[in-house]
């Protein structure tokens, strides 16, 4: 397959999850939102420029989190955390801060064509999965070689945002192919989906996440906050 039948599959998919996310229905089990730096898992945790960020996430979300933190512990690699919950305010500021650098490298553009641009990675805060606290974006850090690993569009952690952000491109090279598979087998394992335009974003429990694994609904819907 090449890159650009690749991308088009991807496309589709995603446009696919996008009109099937209204016809899921939402059981929210009500489980509470717990903050990752108070547990005692190994993590690192990318700075966020939204004040007093807890990187929060679900319960069951939580104890996955902490099974993976184990695994990667006995490899010398460390799990990063890069986002998990956000509030609609946190997911706004994150949307407007990018609608600002897209104004900025097209200024002819006109807002609408920016937020389509911008909504492509960054969701509307009543459409992203991160309000649900069961989203998580993560890397993965090599104590041996004291570095963020290569996962084909990042400087460590600032990431490109560009289509080889899908996770099987076929352009990328194989080590990080196999960097890529390290990072998305570990979430599998514990029941998250991949999205299918960013190798670095997990789903568990929520709408995407349910259509997915067939589910006939979701257990987490928005938290606001």
């Amino acid at each position: 397959m090449t890159g650009k039948e690749y991308c088009e599959l991807v496309e589709r998919l995603d446009r696919f999850q996008k009109q099937l996310i209204s016809t899921i229905m939402i059981k929210d089990d009500h489980s509470p939102l717990i903050s990752l730096k108070e547990s005692n898992f190994n993590l690192v945790f990318e700075p966020s420029f939204y004040k007093d960020y807890n990187y929060m996430v679900r319960e069951a979300v939580f104890k996955k989190i902490g099974r993976i933190s184990k695994i990667l512990d006995k490899e010398d690699k460390r799990l990063i955390i890069r986002s998990v919950w956000r509030g609609f305010a946190h997911q706004k500021l994150l949307r407007d801060r990018r609608v600002k650098i897209i104004k900025k490298d097209y200024p002819n553009k006109s807002l609408k064509e920016i937020n389509k641009i911008v909504s492509y990675f960054i969701a509307p805060e009543e459409e992203s999965m991160h309000s649900t606290g069961g989203a998580v974006d993560a890397l993965i850090y090599d104590l041996k070689k004291d570095c963020v690993m290569d996962f084909g569009n990042n400087v460590g952690l600032h990431l490109e945002l560009n289509k080889t952000c899908y996770p099987f491109h076929p352009d990328i090279t194989a080590q990080v192919r196999k960097n890529r598979e390290l990072l998305i087998n570990l979430f599998d394992k514990e029941g998250f989906v991949v999205d299918p335009k960013e190798y670095w974003h997990f789903d568990y429990g929520n709408t995407i996440w349910a259509i997915e694994k067939g589910r006939k609904y979701a257990k987490y819907g928005i938290i606001k906050k």
